[in-house]
């Protein structure tokens, strides 16, 4: 049998990522999967990812393996997929969704007991932001790097925290290493946090049909309409927007939120519809937002 060729990132928690889709496309339909490891632009680079233009720096290559016929299906995490649709490939499968909220791996026991002045790493202005909001006595240092080497920041004593995606210490085995999860209310994750995306080309009606049985329906829903809020907005992975949204039942519950990338101001928004429209209810969610005379071009003014 053809195996499936799948294209990843080559970072551990990528590879970790694909891996999982992998088996469960063995266990479900029987076709082996091989990966086809591919390095971004986002892995080349040191830079922060504001510079190097933030949308699409962690996918583009993966995709571009795909629509060269390299690879047949292509495994991102989905808050760094660019909001609008690529020419040539299907969002074929988005599979359920992990763990949304961030984690705190601190010196100290929890945000709360850091001591003032503290040093805290992340490499997202949405983290930063909400960071601020939460604790302005905190200094926030821009980092770069994979889970690992930011885990490394605390352990050599260069930093007395870092702030992540709980999602990805769970993938990686080191859950554990978590010192404070941070709930929904308190730190907004980014829209389509925990969540994957399987692409395919879109003619290729095979490896659409492999990866269909990863797609979760209500995990589809709620990352489109978070999705069509960022898209609304106008603001690519890299801007200080959160946004969450629940189904319960033949509902969905969203709320987003925008804050200022210098300061602790922000506007927050909550909205619920029908979970057959997903994007529709982002959308309106967005302009809400927009209706708000502080905000200007995705941000806090």
């Amino acid at each position: 049998m053809t195996p499936l060729r799948l294209a990843t990132r080559k970072s551990p928690l990528a590879l970790a990522q694909s891996q999982w889709v992998a088996h469960r496309i063995e266990d479900a339909v029987g076709v082996p999967v091989e990966l086809v490891p591919v390095v971004s632009q986002g892995d080349r680079s040191s830079r922060p990812l504001t510079a190097m233009g933030g949308v699409g720096v962690f996918v583009a290559a993966v995709r571009d393996a795909v629509l060269a016929g390299e690879a047949d299906v292509a495994v991102h995490s989905l808050k760094d997929l660019p909001t609008a649709l690529h020419p040539g490939l299907a969002l074929a499968a988005v599979p359920e969704r992990g763990d949304v909220r961030d984690a705190l791996v601190s010196r100290a026991a929890s945000l709360d007991e850091l001591a003032p002045g503290s040093r805290v790493g992340t490499g997202s202005p949405r983290r930063s932001a909400q960071l601020r909001d939460l604790r302005p006595d905190l200094e926030v240092v821009p980092i770069r790097g994979n889970v690992e080497t930011r885990l490394g920041f605390v352990d050599s004593g260069e930093l007395d925290a870092v702030l992540l995606a709980l999602a990805g210490l769970q993938r990686l085995g080191l859950a554990d290493r978590a010192t404070d999860v941070l709930p929904a209310d308190r730190m907004m994750p980014a829209p389509g946090q925990g969540a994957l995306a399987v692409e395919t080309r879109t003619g290729d009606t095979a490896a659409r049909a492999a990866v269909a049985v990863l797609d979760d329906l209500p995990t589809r829903a709620a990352v489109s309409a978070e999705r069509a809020l960022l898209a609304r907005l106008e603001a690519g992975c890299t801007a200080p927007v959160g946004a969450l949204a629940t189904v319960v039942a033949d509902q969905i519950f969203l709320t987003g939120v925008v804050h200022a990338a210098e300061d602790s101001r922000a506007i927050r928004v909550s909205v619920s519809g029908p979970a057959g429209a997903p994007t529709d209810l982002g959308r309106a969610a967005a302009e809400r937002l927009l209706a708000d005379e502080g905000l200007v071009g995705g941000v806090v003014r």
